[in-house]
């Protein structure tokens, strides 16, 4: 039985199998490694009259990097001991996009509401709706933590955070 049938939940739709991502991971590095290659090529990968070239060592790091990327691939597509497990289902992808996505809007946001107000939001609406807290301490939890921090960087330490392109803290002469 598995540990959602032990919950009570039903089984959700596997998206990702570890084998297929393992051979995506692995297709990333061989690319990553052909690039090293390429550079450490134009860099001169050979041997010099006082030495090895500038691109001697990471050509064959890059060599490396891409010898085992092959390997990867086929023991994750081509041997009898492929791991076909499930890697992420319907389920465990709904709950990572529910905190990727508003931490992306979190980053957008910081660039026209700065730091502090974004973080404000980004604490306030969190606690909100992912852990089910009345709107009054969610607030109030937002506006302590980042007063403190803006009192421990702009005013105690002097290290000005970035203010957004809005800048809505402006009144406070930081």
């Amino acid at each position: 039985m598995s540990d959602k049938q032990d919950h009570g939940e039903p089984d959700s739709p596997t998206l990702a199998k570890n084998n297929t991502v393992d051979a995506v991971v692995a297709a990333i590095l061989f690319a990553f490694g052909l690039v090293v290659i390429v550079e450490a090529r134009r860099l001169g990968a050979g041997w010099t009259s006082d030495g090895p070239g500038a691109g001697y060592f990471p050509f064959y790091i890059g060599l490396i990097i891409c010898i085992s990327a092959l390997g990867i691939i086929y023991q994750a597509k081509f041997s009898a001991q492929r791991d076909t497990g499930t890697f992420v289902d319907r389920e465990q992808f709904k709950r990572v996009l529910a905190v990727l996505l508003p931490a992306g809007v979190y980053v957008l946001a910081t660039v026209l509401l700065g730091l502090y107000i974004a973080s404000a939001i980004y604490i306030t609406l969190f606690m909100i709706i992912m852990g089910k807290y009345s709107a009054f301490k969610s607030v109030t939890v937002a506006v302590v933590v980042n007063t403190v921090f803006f009192m421990m960087f702009e005013v105690w330490f002097k290290v000005p955070l970035y203010k957004g392109t809005l800048d809505p803290l402006r009144f406070l002469g930081y």
